[in-house]
């Protein structure tokens, strides 16, 4: 279930994301602003038809690749559904969740039967086009359902959004709390699409009747704004005060490292109110500051309703929502005190409870967890990161599902336990959660989609080859010289007794045709495996089945012990070094269970692979059969 609400959630942001345009649109065309009506109009147009857009949404989040035939037949689902309910009962008005049942269940239906078959006869309505029919007849079903049952669940909905939106300060500070309380499982989206978007109604000049409370405030309902005001003080002044609050409480050989970090999600949070990157820096570390937190977003949104003061967004509440609704707001100056106050309580609170009760936040890790500093990539290499990001998970074949919202990535995994937390911070996560027991989100930050996209094409190419670094740069550049001589000179150590093969004889398309880079293949018979060649071990994959080892000329050796061998789970694998440390040729990297491992994998064939040797010539020069630190089989040529 918690799964499922999951998806719902996630599924929403794709309806949510055109709010900021639909509130730009309403602001501009007032009379305040440009006084042109019909962009008035046209924003509103958004508004009014957000159970549409809902279902449309909702539909090509659920279907498993985001197919248009999921957000057609949701977007006729919605159609057969409001208007089959209105027929029976004119009095219901079921408003987004409508939207919210047509989606889901039209991508659900979409993932069932998107490749259908029907014989010859029909065969034109076989595959995607059968979604959007079945998808009617569902539609069909409820309409009735609901047309007759629904007036029970609207009376207690009415009375619940009634004792909300009327119980004063204790019910904008309870929604304040639950809002942040929800966020680690990612289902205050769930409960914000009820109040922004349903909860409520107004009917505006022209006579049309608008639900929600961001629809009610752009449209100019007096009574609209208290349940979205008393954010702007948390997310403009409170958070970035707790940034500062952390960084002042951190170590001080640690401040140059986190100060960076601290400022830029701070002011994150104070534009564009997202908070997220935030909230996950501390959230796992210290689960009593984020319970903290909850509670003074509870106390926030009092004070604004304390004061009397109406305000909105459309999209969250930073600086930029607040100059943009500034001239329709109910005493919007009064915020910018409450923030300050909320900023002096946020610092106060925060560096108290730090270093009082030595709560762990960034900059005060455990000293084993400063070793694991982060090596972040820049920003703009989403390639980079989604690489090391893969690497973390476990690889492209551990992850069944990728997807994302703002700020992280959501996965289902096949198994969870070979991900690998250090590495995933290490690389700029700002934190992992785990859901029931498959599911994954990884805390990323406003740049997730770019991360995201990047992960996605990699393994829809089947791309493991580690991307190019400034190191691969500098060492290309120190050795362009003498490089002929380091590389000839190199010599690679047979890492155990086996039969030399080339690669192209590897019963796998991507190393045989050296998608992963140049190299040859052993086919071992015994099990131990040492390294070929002196250097560092740069990589000792979570299932053990993998090794990447750099060379001191800065050239990268990869160690692929069978193929499939991922899915043994580190079973039948032991590790005998770790990530980091310095090795010399004949140092022991792995003892393999060779039986086991032959038993339950396609092939015990091991490729041995030159990841970063583009534009280099990797002869073998011997085949067959040759015995452990025998050399002189393969040469390296510029």
């Amino acid at each position: 279930m918690l799964s499922f609400l999951q998806r719902i959630g996630k599924s929403l942001m794709f309806p949510i994301a055109t709010l900021p345009a639909a509130a730009l649109l309403v602001r501009l065309g007032m009379e305040d602003m440009l006084d042109i009506p019909f962009i008035t109009a046209a924003g509103n147009g958004i508004l009014e038809n957000l159970a549409l857009i809902f279902a449309i949404g909702i539909a090509m989040g659920f279907a498993k690749d985001g197919s248009g035939a999921a957000a057609l037949a949701g977007a006729i689902g919605y159609l057969v559904l409001d208007s089959g309910i209105e027929a029976i009962n004119a009095d219901i008005d079921m408003g987004v969740f409508a939207g919210v049942i047509a989606g889901v269940a039209a991508g659900m239906l979409y993932n069932r039967y998107n490749d259908v078959k029907f014989p010859d006869f029909l065969s034109f309505f076989g595959g995607k086009r059968f979604v959007p029919i079945i998808t009617s007849a569902l539609m069909v079903v409820l309409s009735f359902v609901f047309g007759y049952l629904w007036v029970y669940p609207q009376a207690l909905l009415d009375t619940t959004a009634n004792w909300i939106l009327n119980a004063g300060e204790l019910g904008v500070g309870v929604y304040g709390v639950l809002n942040r309380l929800l966020i680690p499982v990612g289902l205050h989206h769930v409960m914000n699409a009820l109040i922004w978007f349903d909860f409520g109604t107004f009917t505006t000049e022209a006579g049309d009747v608008v639900r929600g409370e961001i629809n009610r405030f752009l449209n100019g309902d007096p009574s609209a704004g208290y349940f979205l005001a008393g954010f702007f003080p948390v997310m403009m002044f409170g958070l970035p005060a707790a940034c500062l609050a952390m960084y002042v409480a951190a170590k001080k050989e640690r401040k140059a490292a986190v100060g960076g970090m601290f400022l830029s999600i701070g002011l994150t949070s104070f534009i564009t109110g997202v908070t997220e990157p935030i909230e996950f820096s501390f959230m796992f570390l210290s689960p009593l500051l984020y319970f903290v937190h909850a509670l003074l977003t509870g106390v926030s949104m009092v004070l604004a309703f304390v004061f009397d003061v109406k305000h909105g967004f459309g999209f969250s509440a930073g600086l930029i929502d607040y100059l943009l609704n500034y001239n329709i707001a109910q005493n919007p100056f009064t915020l910018v005190l409450i923030g300050l106050f909320m900023g002096v309580i946020y610092f106060v609170v925060f560096y108290f409870l730090i270093v009082k009760l030595d709560l762990k936040t960034p900059g005060r890790e455990e000293e084993d967890m400063m070793e694991e500093e982060q090596k972040e990539a820049p920003e703009s290499d989403y390639d980079t990161k989604a690489y090391h990001y893969l690497v973390a998970l476990g690889g492209p074949e551990n992850i069944e599902t990728l997807d994302y919202c703002t700020t992280r990535l959501r996965l289902e995994m096949k198994d969870r336990e070979q991900i690998n937390e250090k590495d995933l911070k290490r690389n700029g996560a700002r934190g992992v959660m785990k859901l029931g027991k498959k599911n994954l989100q990884v805390i990323v930050g406003t740049s997730v989609e770019f991360v995201a996209d990047a992960m996605s094409k990699r393994m829809q190419q089947g791309n493991m080859t580690p991307p190019k670094t400034e190191k691969d740069e500098e060492s290309k550049n120190t050795h362009e010289g003498d490089s002929a001589r380091t590389l000839n000179d190199t010599d690679i150590a047979m890492p155990l007794s086996g039969k030399v093969l080339p690669l192209s004889e590897v019963p796998d398309e991507v190393f045989a045709q050296g998608m992963m880079g140049p190299g040859f293949a052993i086919d071992p018979s015994e099990g131990i495996f040492h390294s070929p060649v002196s250097g560092k071990v740069i990589q000792v994959f979570p299932t053990k089945h993998a090794i990447g080892l750099e060379m001191e000329n800065g050239l990268e050796v990869l160690i692929h012990v069978g193929l499939d061998t991922v899915k043994l789970d580190g079973e039948g694998f032991e590790a005998l070094v770790e990530s980091g440390q310095m090795v010399t040729q004949g140092t022991p990297l792995l003892r393999v269970d060779l039986e086991f491992v032959k038993e339950n994998a396609p092939s015990i064939v091991t490729p041995i692979i030159f990841t970063n040797a583009e534009g280099l010539d990797v002869d073998l020069l011997k085949e067959g059969q040759m015995e452990q630190g025998e050399t002189g089989f393969v040469k390296i040529n510029n």
